[in-house]
């Protein structure tokens, strides 16, 4: 077993301290075995270990013809976490910046860069879109809306994963539900959370309530209850927390969590509300 096989078999906390540079060798040498370049491209993303030096030579695989189509896909879909981290936190915190905002600028015109060549491998330019829409862009929409268009099922299942990071599409996610592909079913519920489309609550419920639910769609239709139904998510989601399945029982459990948030959430802006009403009331008058 080769070093990066034994890290893959590890969760990234307990990753050597070596691993990063493990990543940078393996990537950047292309005498280094095809099955581990796959890996190290795979991992390289995960933030216990992305800095610029990784995130700039993936985005450099992700757009190299001379690669081979499986690694570019990797290495681009490998730059999602670090793009929505940025993009959701930007740089008000030292101390949480993982990438400079010329690096964070060049990842993504070399993801959108790649998307556009048409001479591309379509799982690359699939995966670069898919990574692309963790920080929204106003390109992206066209390029989902031509995905959803194409009639090709790839295409399709790269839409609807990603309208769950870019907002507009509640009409196709509901269309999405209905789709007899379990990714593309999976994808359009987790969407569905995300968006809080509301006109797709009856289908995930009943999706909670059937016994014999697919156990992907129902950790997603767990998630996306917590969202749809956050007054409601202890009573839906509790006997979940029971179950043999512990993917399950965490999946409820912080979906319940997240419910708690979101529901004080909505104490407080309701709270600071009634605290403004005197003061708009005296303007009124």
């Amino acid at each position: 077993m080769s070093p990066l096989e034994r890290i893959q078999e590890l969760p990234p906390w307990e990753w050597p301290p070596e691993t990063r540079q493990t990543f940078l060798k393996a990537l950047a040498d292309r005498t280094t075995p095809a099955s581990d370049r796959i890996i190290a491209a795979r991992l390289a993303g995960d933030m216990v270990v992305i800095d610029p030096d990784l995130a700039q030579l993936l985005a450099g695989i992700a757009s190299d013809p001379d690669e081979p189509a499986d690694i570019r896909a990797n290495a681009a879909i490998a730059l999602g976490p670090v793009l929505e981290h940025t993009s959701t936190f930007e740089f008000d915190d030292p101390d949480d910046v993982y990438v400079s905002p010329s690096v964070y600028q060049h990842l993504r015109d070399s993801l959108h860069d790649v998307y556009l060549d048409a001479s591309v491998p379509k799982l690359v330019r699939r995966r670069a879109l898919e990574a692309a829409v963790r920080a929204p862009e106003d390109w992206q929409k066209a390029a989902i809306a031509q995905a959803w268009d194409s009639k090709d099922p790839d295409w399709i299942l790269t839409a609807v994963f990603c309208m769950r990071f870019v907002e507009g599409f509640d009409k196709q996610i509901l269309e999405a539900l209905k789709n007899p592909d379990p990714d593309i079913h999976r994808h359009a519920i987790e969407a569905a959370g995300e968006n809080n489309v509301e006109a797709a609550w009856p289908h995930i419920g009943k999706l909670l309530e059937n016994s014999r639910t697919d156990r992907d769609l129902l950790l997603a239709a767990i998630e996306a209850a917590g969202v749809l139904r956050a007054e409601e998510a202890f009573d839906l989601l509790d006997r979940f927390t029971e179950s043999e399945d512990e993917e399950i029982a965490e999946a409820a459990q912080e979906a319940i969590d997240m419910a708690d948030v979101i529901e004080d959430g909505f104490e407080e802006e309701a709270g600071g509300e009634d605290e403004a009403d005197p003061g708009e009331s005296a303007w009124r008058n």
